[in-house]
Formats: structure tokens, sequence, C-alpha cells
């Protein structure tokens, strides 16, 4: 039943005792020689330094995202000689056929700076929409390593970091996308270049379909150098008119000019209008831009996977973005009979996204609620681009300064609280108070930060709950009965 690798006379050191390297133990249990887990947190683990490895005994080591590349016991491993694997890889290597087909699924690959979950959710919507088992797995859902092993699973929709990337080598997608290239992780991953290239490995091997962001040109780049399989077809995606090769946007449609959607390459094809994606739009009808994207992405490699367009087509349009996803998760009436609307999109944790997130929105409508882990970056030219969308702000985190140093520099002129970084406990009440005396209506309070949570909340969906708590007891409490 196994394809690639046999581990039963192994010795695998598993590297942290979290989601990744749970599911990897569950999983290995019955398939390895022997599992030996290192965790210096849990007390589970079977060692608790890395220290404490005996070196002669081991055939593999699993990682996990936590831990960077120069990592000491990484380095140790590979200077004996020892391959790291990712859970990613493993679950490649160990995948099992599946029970119809007597063939393994085929896995369907996302990955990017933004947009790969939602990516990843449509792809799952709509392949399962066309009677496939098809979840959606790895950096979110169900670890992938269950699912490769899993002989009910028709086909895998796969989110894929660059952390899980680093250490994966020999995937070979049947479809596989990246969304955008900005910066983020780069303290992880040593710099901009080595960051794009752990992205590029979905492009390697890609034997139905490569789907890349034109609009993007690292991403540009790295499809046009990638070796995919002899025959796989190339398409790019654009919020713009469509070139020969391209799907994209002309006139309110969703135009495709690659023949992904079934008609011929070069000959632009109206496939459906945009407005019928209700959830990929403001309520005035304005669409969400990188949404869109997502959607014409998530449409490019179920299209090129070969799935019935119809049914397709239906379930993109039924798709309602996943929770922390810019959500309006409140409402307040004001005296006047207008409305001040609380959006949620803590999942927007880098400047990148939050760019996307704020620009979907009209001229001087925002409070933007930003901060938290700044993670290195600046965000000079994220204010200077969004000034004009921006009526105010309200600061939260413990890593304030590169946000206030944004806004004297870049825009001074727009009014900015700043929430007490001490206070744990009330930070995000204080917050939606603060942001509430600037609104009015017409107004949106935003909170996408731009910046990791982890200082103040235990993860950004924590952050977005507690966002989405306080926002409707302020809508509660200040809007007109």
């Amino acid at each position: 039943m196994g394809h690639t690798m046999d581990v039963k006379n192994m010795t695998v050191v598993v590297a942290g005792l979290g989601v990744s390297g749970s599911s990897i133990v569950e999983v290995l249990r019955d398939r390895a020689g022997r599992v030996i887990t290192v965790d210096e947190k849990k007390p589970q683990a079977d060692l608790h330094s890395f220290d404490d490895i005996d070196w002669s005994q081991v055939g593999l080591v699993m990682t996990s995202p936590v831990f960077n590349p120069r990592t000491p016991f990484i380095l140790e491993a590979q200077r004996r000689g020892i391959p790291v694997y990712s859970e990613v890889e493993l679950a490649w290597r160990l995948r099992v056929d599946n029970r119809r087909t007597g063939k393994p699924a085929p896995w369907i690959g996302i990955t990017g700076t933004n947009g790969k979950t939602s990516t990843t959710e449509m792809v799952s919507a709509m392949l399962t929409a066309c009677g496939l088992n098809a979840p959606a797995v790895g950096n979110i859902g169900k670890a992938v390593s269950h699912a490769a092993v899993d002989p009910d699973n028709d086909v895998l929709c796969v989110e894929l970091s660059s952390f899980q990337l680093h250490f994966t080598y020999s995937l070979a997608l049947t479809c596989a996308a990246i969304t955008n290239i900005a910066d983020d992780h780069l303290d992880w991953h040593g710099g901009i270049e080595n960051y794009a290239a752990d992205k590029s490995k979905v492009f390697q091997g890609v034997r139905n379909t490569l789907v890349y962001n034109a609009d993007d040109g690292r991403v540009s780049a790295l499809a046009g150098k990638a070796h995919a399989d002899e025959g796989c077809r190339r398409v790019g995606f654009t919020l713009h008119e469509p070139q020969e090769g391209q799907i994209g946007v002309s006139d309110g449609w969703i135009v495709d000019a690659s023949g992904v959607a079934g008609g011929e390459c070069g000959t632009p094809e109206r496939v459906a209008r945009i407005s019928d994606f209700t959830h990929l739009c403001e309520p005035d009808g304005t669409t969400y831009p990188h949404l869109l994207s997502d959607a014409i992405t998530a449409l490019a490699l179920v299209l090129g996977y070969g799935a019935d367009r119809d049914r397709s087509l239906k379930a993109l349009q039924d798709f309602a973005p996943g929770g922390h996803r810019i959500q309006t998760v409140a409402v307040a009436r004001t005296v006047d009979g207008g409305r001040i609307r609380f959006v949620d999109d803590s999942k927007a944790t880098n400047a990148h996204a939050a760019r996307a997130s704020l620009s979907s929105f009209p001229k001087k409508s925002v409070i933007w609620i930003a901060g938290g882990l700044a993670k290195g970056s600046r965000f000079e030219r994220l204010v200077a681009d969004q000034a004009s969308t921006i009526k105010a702000a309200v600061i939260i985190g413990v890593d304030q300064k590169p946000m206030l140093d944004a806004f004297a520099s870049s825009a001074p002129q727009i009014a900015v609280t700043i929430i007490n970084p001490d206070d744990k406990t009330d930070v995000m009440r204080a917050a939606v108070e603060a942001a509430g005396q600037y609104a009015a209506a017409g107004d949106v309070v935003l909170m996408a930060p731009a910046c990791a949570s982890m200082d103040q909340f235990t993860s950004y969906a924590d952050r977005g709950e507690q966002f989405a708590e306080q926002s409707r007891r302020w809508a509660s409490e200040h809007g007109a009965q």
C-alpha cells in the first residue's frame, strides 16, 4: 500500500509535539521501528532536551515549523547525513492507495503569503460539490499526515506553509498555486529569496495545472522557471483583463483566456458574473479584491483538475469565507438611521494582507485597529498607501513603535489612539471603545492588525473572537434602539 518509503526498521526522532508532531507520532506508531519524541515543554515526550538524543541510532528526523533551519539539532542531523523531513514530506512518502481508484489520492497544493486558506477552502468546497471526498488539510483542518493514509480520500486540498515546504523535497502535485509573495517570516527563512525559493517548491513536477499570480512579478518569475511535467498547463490569474494564458476580470465578469474553463487558449470566454458571488462583495456590491483573487485562483485549480464547471461555479457562488477573514461581526444603528459595521479580519497578520483588507472600503470610512507582534516589519508604505481610507487608528499590541513610527512619518494628520500595552486582559474592550469614539454612520471599524497576535492573545482566532464579542457588546450598548 505504501508508495515510496518503508520506515518499519527505522528509528525516527519527532521534534515537537504540537499539532503536526502529534499527528506524525500517531501515523508512525504502527509503521516505524521506533519513534522517539523530543519536546522541552511537554511532559509526555520521551526526551526533554535535544542534547539527550543518541544520534547513532537515528535514521530520520521529523521537524516542526517551530524550529528554523539554523536550530542546532537540525544542523547536527544534517552534519551526520540524517534526513530531516517536514510532516508534508512524510505524508507524501507514506500516502496510500484510494479505496476506489487503487491509486494514491491526487494532491492540489496552495501556498502564498496571503489567501492560501480561503483558496484551499474554496477548492475543497467545489470538489466536494462534485461528489469527491476532498478535505482541506495541511496548514488548516486535518493534519496532512493523517489525511494521506486515509484510503477514503479522493483528493487532498493541501494548504502549504513556507515552513512546511522548507523541509519538503519530493512533492509532485497534480495542481498547484502560489497566491502571492510578500515580506513575511523572513527571520525564519533568512531573507526574501530563501522564502520565495521554499514557496516555489509547490511548482516542481506539477502534472496537470500550474496556477500563478500574473500580477506578482516574483511569482510569475518562479512559474516561468518551474520544472513542471511535460504537458502541464500554466495559468496566470489576474484582477485585470486577462491576456492569452490567463484567467482574470473584465466588465464585471470572470473571463478565461487560458482555456482552463474549456474554451480555446487565447480566446476570451465569460465564465461567471462577479456580482453572483455575493460573499466576495461588500453590501453595496464593491468587490473584496483579495477574496476575488482567491476565488479565481481556486476556480483555475479546480477546472485544471478536471472538475465539473457548473457544479464548481455553483459551489463557489455559495461559498462564505471562514472565520476571521473580513467578516462583519456586529452592526450598530445610529440615530440618523445609518450603520456602523464592525469587521473582523484578524487573519490579516502582515502588511500585505492588511493592505488588501483596507483597500476594500471607501475613502475615510475605516477606523483601523492595528498592531501586535510586528515580526521586524515596517508599515510606512502601508500607512501611506491607505491614508485616504483610514479615518482614525487604534494601536494595540506590545510592539507598538513600528506602527506609531509609520503614522508619524506617513500620515501625521490621522488621529491615533494608543491602547496601554501592559494591559492584556481588557485590551480588546479598550480598543473597541476607542474605535467607537471615532465612528459615525457609514463607517467601518476594521480589525486587520498587520501583525501577529501572540503578544496579547493565544492566536489570531482568539484575537478575532474577542473583537467580535466586544463589537457586539458595543453595538448593543451604543447603537440606536
